[in-house]
Order: structure tokens, then sequence, then C-alpha cells
């Protein structure tokens, strides 16, 4: 509360004066700007052995400037050179072994995209909203291994998913984590971001490619879009976008979106937004294939390309002036259908009931003979909307399997105790 970035004088006066009232104490901190630095994180955790090791690190796609709940972030990081990575998460370790923290802690970094200066943001020596989506797209599960720490176990006597909790997870995935703004009920508050928070929720896509995880997470957020298009700026001046994408702003990406299919290049988009080339490029992937889809209509070659990126049927049908259940009809007369895969960081081997669906790999989800029920989770949190949707759904899952029926949970929101495969051992969960 009563931060922010000054870009002059009169706004550096603005600010202070805000700052100063608010301040308990009467004191003002002046730090030097990050802003449209990368902002990196880094889920570590120590015992008391001072065993510690990384569970993962995450990378903003939007720069420092916004806050990171407020942010798209993809794990594992994307555009780290092998000696950046490795430097930061050298810095995270000597962090929470110089802290002493036992248990989980998140860092957060501000890398200049220019050089190899970094800054430390901040750190939390709790479990974060961070820590969630660190969690659960990890498959570590980070708020268990920390209270057994706390009870005085080691890193190296905590099972974890047929391994220990001393073992390092290793990602063969990519996980996008997308903001959830409620802005839809406050239509007079402007949509514009900042260092305060004000995303009321998440969600969380895996997949296999970056292209795909972001389309699944866009399309999970329920705020009435099933791509990265929205139909608000399609009657924008092109002068408006542009000025538009120069602050951010919750829908910020949607713009984004609109300019790359106006033609934009990634050089000024970059100049513009501060976000990193490769991310930019991953978007222009997903205009070219709108406009394969548009030039190869009824095509099943290019109808499985578009799955593959993680296109959705709905958005296929928009392309191709059809409707949604024609385009699930070819996809299934041709076989071009999802498989699962799972979540196994460790690669102990062993069966984990935790999938994603994909069009790329091996099915690896094992059918039982059971008969099932499907738990749909609430997905991101809304305002007005409590705990209680968790708690029902985790009871709802208990009840099911003490009645000998298999539980599948499908959900998208890193944050609840329901999208941890954790909650009953034998529980399949299924990700977005």
């Amino acid at each position: 509360t009563g931060g922010g970035f000054a870009e002059d004088r009169s706004e550096l006066i603005s600010i202070m004066k805000n700052a100063l009232e608010l301040s308990p104490v009467k004191q003002v901190l002046i730090e030097k700007s990050v802003k449209g630095y990368k902002e990196i994180e880094y889920e570590v955790i120590r015992d008391s052995n001072d065993t510690a090791i990384t569970i993962c690190n995450m990378e903003n796609v939007d720069p420092v400037g916004i806050h990171t709940g407020d942010s798209i972030v993809v794990c594992p990081s994307q555009t780290l050179t092998n000696k950046e990575y490795h430097m930061l998460r050298d810095s995270a370790l000597k962090i929470i072994r110089a802290l002493k923290i036992e248990g989980g802690c998140n860092v957060q970094f501000a890398l200049n995209p220019d050089s190899s200066e970094y800054f430390l943001i901040e750190v939390n020596p709790r479990v974060s909203r961070s820590s969630a989506l660190a969690s659960k797209a990890s498959g570590y599960p980070i708020a268990r291994v920390t209270a057994k720490i706390a009870m005085g176990m080691a890193l190296e006597d905590i099972p974890v998913a047929g391994g220990t909790a001393a073992i390092e997870p290793s990602l063969d995935y990519i996980v996008a984590k997308f903001p959830r703004f409620a802005f839809d009920k406050f239509p007079d508050a402007p949509n514009t971001l900042g260092t305060q928070m004000k995303a009321t929720g998440e969600v969380m896509g895996i997949g296999s490619t970056l292209e795909e995880c972001c389309l699944k997470s866009v399309r999970s957020l329920e705020t009435g879009v099933c791509h990265f298009h929205m139909a608000k700026f399609d009657s924008y001046k092109d002068k408006a976008l542009w000025d538009y994408v120069s602050e951010f702003h919750a829908d910020g990406v949607f713009a984004v979106f609109e300019l790359l299919r106006r033609g934009a290049s990634i050089e000024k988009l970059h100049r513009a937004t501060m976000i990193t080339g490769l991310f930019l490029n991953s978007f222009r992937k997903i205009v070219d294939m709108e406009n394969k889809l548009k030039a190869n209509t009824g095509n099943l070659r290019t109808l499985k390309e578009a799955k593959l990126m993680g296109f959705s049927d709905k958005y296929i049908a928009k392309l191709w002036n059809t409707d949604e259940i024609h385009i699930y009809d070819m996809r299934k007369l041709e076989g071009i259908k999802p498989v699962f895969r799972m979540v196994d960081t460790l690669h102990t081997g062993k069966y984990i009931a935790y999938l994603y669906s994909s069009y790329t790999g091996e099915n690896q989800s094992i059918l039982t003979e059971k008969k099932k029920i499907v738990v749909l989770g609430a997905g991101p949190i809304r305002i007005g909307q409590g705990v209680e949707f968790d708690y029902s759904t985790v009871h709802a899952v208990q009840t099911i399997r003490r009645n000998g029926y298999e539980a599948i949970i499908i959900n998208n929101n890193p944050e609840t105790v329901s999208t941890d495969y954790k909650t009953r051992s034998e529980e399949r969960r299924v990700g977005k």
C-alpha cells in the first residue's frame, strides 16, 4: 500500500504525499527503479540439516512493474540462459540458508534483460500464492513437506511420489498461470495494473508447449473468451492499441494479439510492452496458426496442427464458420483425440494419478474397472466465492471413495487444496 513507480518529479511528489499519509511511521523508501526488468521467482525449501533444494523456478511474462499475482507466469523459466538460471538459483539457496528458514520459501528477483545485473525484490518465508502455483506445477507437495520439516523431519526422510523430498523435481512440460480479475463486476473501475495486486484468483494450464499451456489457461478464465481474442479491440484504431499496450492493463495481452494480427513487429511490441521476444514470438505463432486455419477451411492436417498447438474446438469452429460439435465430430472420425500424460517430476517410475491432456506423447492414464464419478472444481476464485467451494470438492471426493467409486477431479485452480493430487492418494486428478 502506497508504493508505486514515478516517471518524473511531479509523479514522485504525488506518490510521496500518498505514501507518507499511509505510513504509520511517516517514512518512505525511495529505491532505484527496476521497472521493465524480467521478474523471476525461485521456490526453494530447506530442512534443519541445512539441506536445501530448488523445487522450481518461474518467469513472469509481464515485466517488473506489475504485481506477480497480476502477471502471466510460466514454469519453468523460458528465456534465461544457463548462466542466468544457475546464478539466480545459487543466490536463492544462499538466501534461504542465510535466513535459516526451515520449510518452503519463495524468492523473487528482478533481472536486467540487457545484462547479468539482478536485484532481490522480496523473500516470502512461507507458503505464498506463488508457492501454491509451484506446488501444483511441479507435483511437489510444498505445504505437506514444510509441515513435516516443522516437526523435525529431514528432506531425505520425507516420502514424495515414490522418492524423497530431497530430490529436485524436473519438469518435462510447461505450465502457465493466468490471473483472474473481477473488473466485470466493477465496470467503472480502471483496469490498469501496478504494484498493488488486483486479481481475485488464477488458473493454471499444463501443456507440452508454451502455446498449448497459454491457450488452455486463457479459455479457463471464465470471462467469456475462448481464445486470445477480445471483441472490444476489433474497433480500436492502431494508435489507440499502441497507447493501450504501453501501459499495464488487465486485458493488455488481448491488445497485444490484436496488434500482431495487424502485422506489428516483435521489436516494436517489445519496446512498448517490455515483454521478452520469446513470448511475443510464441504469441505470433498462435496468430500464424489462426491465419493458416482461415486459409485451409476443413483441412484435417491443419486441424491436427491446431489441436497440437492447443486451439479449442470452439475457436476453430468460429474461424471455419461452423459449430463446435461439427469440429468435435471431425476429430472423432479421424482419431484426433487427446491423451492423458502424467506429472512425474521425480521420474521414479511410480504411477501418479496426476494427469493433464495433450495431443502429443503417449497415454499414461491407467484405466480401472471401478465405476467413476467426475467432480468438477469451481475454477478461478471470484468475488463472493469463499473457501467452501474447495471444502465441498474435497468432501465430495471423500464421499465418492467411501461409497466404492473412483473419483476424478477436473480443476484448473492452483490455489485450491482439491487441485493437489495428494488430497487422496488414490484419487485421479486431471489438469486443464
